[in-house]
């Protein structure tokens, strides 16, 4: 081999070797900085079974849209009033649809408070041994005996969204945001679906309690 391709394949090897610092120094500054996420504060609200929307609309009754939201659901126009145990009351709950298998009732801390009730903090759906509810519509009225929860904080994202964020569906990632107060939200679980938008959902007691509002952002740092 002569001195001149031996040059020649040295400057490649140096080439490639740079690239791949490079790349693994932007990886790191990439992780060092975290994934941004959008927020959405997320409001008291009710999903609500077919059953349950004909006991408190009336026989028949529809829920009609009002806003699309995410995988498919949509804030509905319809509204409901919570009442706790010792009858203390939250009125005008909107009610999300579509129907669902089961009735629940999602709030915040300083709301079960209000009502007088111990609302466990559940991930959406896991009703099993949470507080007692009770619904009035302009129809009629239901008990629930459980279905009211504060929801677990968690981020919604796509599968392609997951993998650029190096996470996966079920995980549990602490989440910064830098501003003025800046908080540091642990225990966020990841929610990975086909139908989600990347959106982080923080109820109100932590979006005031963090200075944030819906379409702030904060950052995965795991």
């Amino acid at each position: 081999m002569t001195s001149e391709a031996g040059g020649k394949l040295e400057t490649r090897e140096i080439e490639f070797i740079t690239k791949a610092v490079l790349a693994a120094m932007d990886k790191q500054k990439s992780d060092e900085k975290g994934y941004v996420v959008p927020v959405g504060v997320s409001a008291r609200h009710v999903h609500l079974t077919q059953e349950h929307v004909e006991i408190l609309f009336g026989e028949g009754y529809q829920l009609t849209k009002k806003k699309d939201l995410m995988g498919g659901q949509f804030a509905s126009n319809e509204t409901v009033t919570i009442v706790g145990i010792k009858l203390r009351a939250i009125e005008n709950v909107r009610v999300l649809g579509p129907v669902r298998k089961a009735s629940q009732v999602e709030i915040s801390s300083t709301d079960a408070l209000k009502l007088g009730i111990k609302a466990p903090i559940r991930e959406s759906g896991d009703v099993a041994g949470s507080a007692p509810i009770a619904l009035v519509g302009p129809k009629g009225a239901l008990y629930l005996k459980e279905g009211c929860i504060v929801a677990m904080r968690h981020i919604h994202m796509s599968p392609k969204d997951a993998q650029a964020a190096g996470v996966k569906d079920g995980d549990i990632v602490s989440v910064k945001a830098d501003n003025e107060r800046g908080t540091i939200f642990n225990q966020v679980k990841i929610r990975v679906d086909d139908s989600f938008t990347l959106e982080m959902h923080i109820d109100t007691d932590e979006a005031n309690a963090a200075k944030i509002a819906t379409g702030n952002t904060v950052t995965i740092i795991k």
